[in-house]
């Protein structure tokens, strides 16, 4: 909860292509999630696993897990993470895969 009393989610939203999540922060519920959860890319990984997990993934990787970070120290008793992606493409298999990776060496 913040200072005003208004709820925000504790969500991240990401992907390695901009214009999806243009859809959201211009979309109907764009007041109800923080711009700064919004981290995306500046291309797509083109379906490929090997660019989004080898290449562009490892652009946006840390800004990923620094954001995953200061949502988790917000937390009182933080019970473990929900993801939610797509088994194709680049980010949804490539990135998503190194970002498992990434998380469970920090958290595992």
């Amino acid at each position: 909860e913040t200072g005003k009393g208004k709820y925000d989610p504790r969500a991240i939203f990401l992907d390695l292509e901009p214009t999806v999540l243009d859809v959201v922060r211009t979309g109907e519920y764009r007041s109800l999630f923080h711009p700064e959860q919004m981290i995306c890319g500046k291309e797509d990984a083109a379906n490929i696993y090997a660019r989004g997990h080898y290449t562009v993934g490892m652009e946006i990787v840390d800004l990923c897990l620094d954001r995953v970070r200061k949502l988790a120290d917000q937390c009182t008793g933080l019970q473990g993470y929900l993801v939610f992606h797509s088994f194709g493409g680049g980010t949804g298999s490539g990135f998503t895969s190194f970002l498992l990776e990434r998380l469970s060496v920090d958290y595992g």
